[in-house]
């Protein structure tokens, strides 16, 4: 079983400057990803731009250049991979943690790879940095496990002429449905508020809200779609049913943590406040030696954490981490 001082659990940016910082102090780190490298990033909207400046997004003291003022997902892509590189960081990807047993001092972490074989390393210090992104969240109503049903937005191009309802009124949904409109699909927005939400970006809001006046996106707000069928979808409004043509349904409700997972490990979620316990100081866990890293910290609070402050979280859990390592050698 191959040993190593600590064990990171995702390589999103925040996994990626916690292998950096524990690299840094000359502690052996292994990196552990189900997809790829900032999987989370990847599956971002193919032209989707940053709301924040190059320097926010910088991790490991390495330089972010853009073409404009604010970075898209292919230079972040990129800008990642090259971070990756230079620090010759040890990532297995699409590798899957199935089960992390042991100790503080003696974990043992069993996983799995995508050709189906069983892997187990040993670590003394477990560090989950595995974001919020791969779950999302769920309407569970007959018709949800469909084909067309899609939780991810990525490009527009395979709906053109498609009749496509989009579900929810946050960033990502407004995104899609004015690019599936400007497509040339046939887009609906239903949400169950009564607005566009008031975080949507400045520069999106205003044009989502006039494609709506102009009735060029077709609206069902204070709605919920109760039912999806293969070629309709079935939406509850304040005036009663009824029954949209359907092609495709882009289910943008947001994304939350894996409690499922972190329940595994021993982490919980403190009822008054829905975030991990965690030592504010050092971000270890309640279990001993298992440390949380970026957007998991806050639980469901998922709005809260973002690249920008969860990239100093790895120099927080190196500290500690080094910390304990060095006083347990004395």
């Amino acid at each position: 079983m191959t040993a190593f001082d600590a064990l990171v659990v995702g390589a999103g940016p925040t996994g990626l400057a916690c292998g950096i910082e524990l690299k840094l102090r000359g502690l052996n780190a292994l990196l552990i990803e189900k997809g790829c490298v900032v999987n989370s990033l990847y599956h971002y909207p193919t032209n989707l731009v940053f709301f924040t400046t190059p320097e926010l997004l910088e991790i490991g003291n390495i330089p972010m250049t853009s073409l404009n003022e604010k970075p898209n997902r292919t230079e972040a892509l990129k800008y990642y991979r090259r971070v990756a590189d230079h620090y010759q960081l040890n990532v297995h990807q699409y590798e899957h943690v199935d089960k992390i047993g042991g100790g503080d001092g003696a974990f043992e972490v069993h996983t799995s790879d995508r050709y189906g074989c069983h892997h187990a390393y040993s670590a003394r210090k477990i560090i989950l940095a595995t974001g919020y992104y791969d779950i999302p969240n769920l309407m569970n109503i007959p018709g949800e496990d469909l084909a067309k049903v899609l939780h991810y937005y990525k490009e527009p191009h395979p709906y053109y002429d498609q009749d496509v309802a989009v579900i929810g009124a946050k960033n990502s949904a407004a995104v899609a449905a004015l690019e599936l409109y400007w497509t040339g699909a046939r887009v609906t927005l239903i949400h169950r508020g009564d607005r566009i939400s008031e975080k949507v970006k400045y520069w999106i809001k205003p044009n989502i809200e006039n494609r709506i006046k102009n009735g060029e996106i077709k609206s069902y707000f204070k709605s919920q779609v109760v039912e999806i069928r293969p070629d309709t979808v079935l939406v509850a409004t304040p005036e009663g049913e009824v029954l949209l043509k359907n092609d495709f349904v882009f289910a943008l409700i947001g994304y939350s943590p894996d409690l499922k997972f972190l329940n595994s490990i021993g982490v919980t979620l403190d009822p008054a406040t829905e975030r991990p316990r965690t030592d504010p100081e050092t971000l270890e866990s309640e279990r001993p030696g298992v440390y949380l890293a970026g957007v998991i910290v806050a639980g469901m609070h998922t709005n809260e954490i973002f690249i920008e402050n969860g990239r100093f979280h790895g120099k927080l859990i190196a500290e500690s981490v080094a910390g304990k390592l060095a006083h347990l050698k004395r």
